[in-house]
């Protein structure tokens, strides 16, 4: 059966992507978060091309996550959130590294036999990890730990505290066994090299989005929904579009309506907001939760069955709906045929 919408991926513009962030980082290794899904556009899809592109660490949230992508046989693949008791059996398979961010789960994990892992400290977040001081005193001693990393809180914006973050992480260097030290998400990467460590891990801007903008003019657009017409009529002058009636026509309109609508994720912040084909349809009245109303006044030629590309580049997209650019891409929903 065929889907009345899709999510067209540019997998090329993934891969062009990743490849800019990896030189923007210099000697430190690039890799790539594709929890949450691959940020909504399929993480097996997203991994099989970053893979493909020289990608060779990844990263998900859960184990769940990490057990979906195990027939890859991708390099390296972390879960960020660690080990509970009832993940241990997953965990000791092998498939993934645990990235341990509390006293409980090193403990857990050191009592299971220690195997590779990799270790979160909490350097200001005040989300997970562990405390910097627990490190200096020793709680990882012992452990096999591949990456040592922490997250930054701030890096979309210009903040003291991003100094304070870094500082506090560079103190950890020699302080355990730790292969590597990573600190930088997509919006680090472009605070500078002094962030960049020995492993940066892009999220966002894999996929288009353009957290500072440094990166403006370097990341590529990645993903694009499509949806197909269910009904063109005209809409006389006067008349009324959608919920509320919000929307009431000047003139003669022709209206076109699409199968999408917020239950998909097209937020209802694009009522009179979005637009489709570069600006050309705009969105009209009231979006609602299967469907939306654009003009099509424009395109005299489309017709019901036909397909509109909604106008969806992360940054501008965005701006438009008051909406993070990471809602806008994890919120897309499972109604769309992947066509990556």
């Amino acid at each position: 059966m065929t889907a009345p919408l899709r999510l067209r991926l540019d997998t090329a513009a993934l891969q062009d992507n990743w490849r800019a962030l990896a030189r923007i980082s210099g000697p430190a290794a690039c890799g790539a978060a594709v929890k949450a899904n691959g940020y909504g556009l399929g993480a097996t899809v997203v991994a099989s091309h970053l893979a493909a592109a020289g990608c060779r660490d990844f990263f998900v949230a859960t184990w769940a996550e990490a057990e979906r992508l195990a027939g890859l046989g991708l390099p390296n693949l972390s879960v960020l959130h660690g080990v509970r008791d009832a993940d241990m059996d997953l965990a000791r398979s092998a498939m993934a590294r645990p990235v341990l961010s509390t006293p409980a789960q090193v403990a857990r994990w050191r009592d299971a036999g220690g195997g590779a892992c990799d270790v979160m400290v909490d350097t200001g977040m005040n989300r997970l990890g562990v405390a910097p001081q627990d490190v200096h005193d020793g709680l990882l001693d012992g452990l096999r730990i591949e990456t040592l990393m922490s997250h930054l809180a701030c890096a979309d914006e210009d903040h003291p505290m991003n100094a304070r973050q870094r500082d506090r992480f560079a103190s950890l260097a020699g302080a355990t066994g730790a292969r590597r030290m990573s600190l930088a998400n997509s919006a680090g990467i472009a605070l500078g090299s002094g962030y960049h460590f020995d492993l940066v891990r892009p999220g966002i801007a894999l996929y288009g989005g353009v957290p500072r903008d440094e990166l403006a003019g370097v990341i590529r657009q990645v993903a694009y929904p499509e949806a197909q017409i269910l009904q063109r009529r005209t809409v006389r002058a006067g008349e009324t579009v959608g919920y509320n009636a919000t929307w009431t026509a000047t003139r003669d309109t022709e209206v076109a309506i699409l199968n999408l609508g917020y239950a998909d994720g097209y937020r209802r912040a694009f009522s009179d907001r979005g637009s489709g084909e570069g600006g050309a349809l705009p969105v009209i009245g009231r979006v609602s939760m299967d469907l939306v109303a654009i003009d099509v006044t424009a395109r005299p030629a489309l017709a019901e069955g036909d397909w509109v590309t909604l106008d969806y580049a992360l940054p501008a997209a965005a701006m438009r709906s008051g909406v993070s650019q990471y809602e806008l891409l994890t919120g897309l929903g499972t109604r769309f045929a992947n066509q990556g």
